[in-house]
Order: structure tokens, then sequence, then C-alpha cells
């Protein structure tokens, strides 16, 4: 089931890895309470880390509410959800899903994962956000969510801990837009507040990527 083509941006989805916790604390902590999209988030870690700390630190960070991903839990708009360690994080209409299946690119959760079950249900509503890492997670299903029309950001390489995965995702995607973390949420909350014909004119507005 695909979201209406005529809806406005309906869900971020955000990947991450070396150094992202640091950046996901600046990113939801610059977004106020009242942003009105769910915000779901792949940040690589291992199995082992199974105790609360990120989900504390990055609550501690904004005023949002933060929580790790429950399977077939509902998309809800103030939230970010974190998925668990050891898990993949799915995205289906309307709510979250939890799988073991394989690890890809070397990952459970994978951002790949996560980013392509988002294309695949919001298609043109989902604002994909790839961040720090040291891999090429994310650029795979940064790539699906640009072939579904939807809108691609990518963190600025040159203010990255982890320059990698953002170089990576600017090599194979045209993306939308490349940002500081700062200019990135503004971003993010201007985006959230646009209808379908003004979604439509950002999207116009893609070549070259705005960089700031």
């Amino acid at each position: 089931m695909t979201a209406p083509a005529t809806a406005p941006f309906e869900l971020v989805v955000v990947g991450t890895s070396a150094g992202g916790l640091s950046a996901l604390g600046r990113l939801v902590g610059a977004l106020p309470k009242s942003f009105p999209l769910p915000i779901v988030v792949v940040q690589h870690r291992g199995k082992e880390s199974s105790d609360d700390t990120m989900t504390q630190v990055l609550q501690s960070s904004t005023e949002l509410v933060v929580r790790e991903a429950e399977d077939k839990e509902p998309l809800v708009a103030g939230h970010v959800f974190l998925a668990p360690p050891d898990y993949h994080l799915l995205v289906d209409v309307g709510y979250l899903a939890l799988s073991v299946d394989d690890v890809v690119a070397f990952s459970r959760p994978s951002i790949d994962v996560l980013f392509e079950t988002a294309a695949d249900c919001y298609g043109p509503t989902v604002i994909g956000v790839l961040l720090t890492g040291a891999n090429q997670d994310g650029t795979r299903g940064l790539e699906r969510i640009k072939a579904a029309g939807g809108f691609v950001i990518v963190q600025d390489p040159a203010t990255a801990e982890s320059p990698t995965m953002p170089r990576s995702a600017m090599a194979a995607v045209r993306v939308d837009r490349v940002l500081t973390l700062e200019r990135l949420a503004q971003s993010l909350i201007e985006l959230a507040a646009l209808g379908s014909a003004e979604r439509d004119a950002a999207h116009a507005k893609e070549s070259p990527a705005l960089r700031v």
C-alpha cells in the first residue's frame, strides 16, 4: 500500500553510524515540540547495546518524545522512534515493524532496510536524511527514496565526524540538499510545513543540490 502522491510530507527517516549520537542530539534538539511528523531513526549499534543509554541521551536534548520502536507500533507525530539493537526497523503505512532477517551492508539494524521500506510505503511523502557514518549503508535506500519521488537530504561531509556515508550518497544519488546539522533541522521544519503543491515546487529546485 502506498500513500497518495498528492499528500504533503508525512514521514522523516534518518540514518547514521559513526558519530551519529552526537549528530542526532544536535538535530532533534533543534526541532520544536510541535514538529508535525514522526521521525524514524536507524543508528548503527552492536547487539550488546541493550540498555537505554541512547534513548536517554537523545531525550535529554529534545522536547520530542524519544523511544525505542516496538513491533506494530503506530507512527505518531512529534515522536522519534529508534531502531532497537540487532533488529531491522521497517516502515509500513501508519506503523513500524521489527525484523531479525539477515544483516544488510554488515548491519542490523540497516539504514537501507528502513529507507527502502519507507520509500515503498510513503513514496513522494517521505524525507530521507543521511548523516555521519563510516560505510555505504543508506546509499541504496536513498536511491529508492529518490526514485519514489521522496526528498533527500545529506549532511555536509565537511561537517560530519565520519564523512564516508554522506559522500557515498552524494556520489550515487542526486540529492536535494547538502546541509549542516543546524540548517538541516531548519529545513525539516520548513518542509514539514509545506502543502503538496509547495512540496512539488521544492523538488523542482533540487538541481544543483542546495548546500548550506
